[in-house]
């Protein structure tokens, strides 16, 4: 069922930012199960049907940076889970690791926009109730990476 879904052609309603984290979950799906090196993930990727539609640039920086920083990126969210990072499903788990690294890195994006979107990626690819798993992590990670911005958004 994840197979399937992961490899539909992306929605037709979506930005290309958003078309670029469905393309770089495929990505980090691919990469942590068959452990392949991020060059040859990403080749596979851009050669996918409507990859032409997503945000390329965002793309490369995403699925590069996510896989060089998985250890820290793991690290930042691995107290905030209720279980081992390895018993976590790959979705979950990759979707957590994009959520962490744009939290982390684009701070220019807000929180709640990155939090959204890994919501939206875990409903249309993840387990019955994986966004709202996803949705509370990240919350979390966001309140220790972002507590500036976070208190911020609260005070309105």
């Amino acid at each position: 069922m994840i197979e399937k879904n992961l490899h539909a052609n992306p929605s037709k309603n979506r930005t290309p930012r958003h078309r670029a984290r469905e393309f770089a979950l495929q990505g980090l799906y691919q990469w942590l199960l068959n452990n392949e090196d991020a060059t040859t993930v990403v080749n596979n990727i851009r050669s996918a049907h409507g990859f032409d539609k997503a945000d390329g640039d965002h793309f490369t920086v995403l699925l590069y940076g996510t896989i060089k920083d998985s250890v820290a990126l793991r690290e930042s969210f691995a107290p905030l889970v209720d279980r081992g990072i390895n018993e976590l499903s790959p979705i979950e788990h990759a979707i957590l690791l994009i959520g962490a690294f744009e939290l982390k890195n684009n701070l220019e994006i807000p929180y709640r926009v990155v939090i959204n979107e890994a919501v939206e990626l875990s409903k249309s690819f993840g387990g019955i109730d994986g966004h709202k798993y996803v949705n509370g992590v990240l919350d979390k990670l966001a309140a220790r990476l972002r507590a500036d911005e976070v208190a911020a958004d609260k005070k309105r």
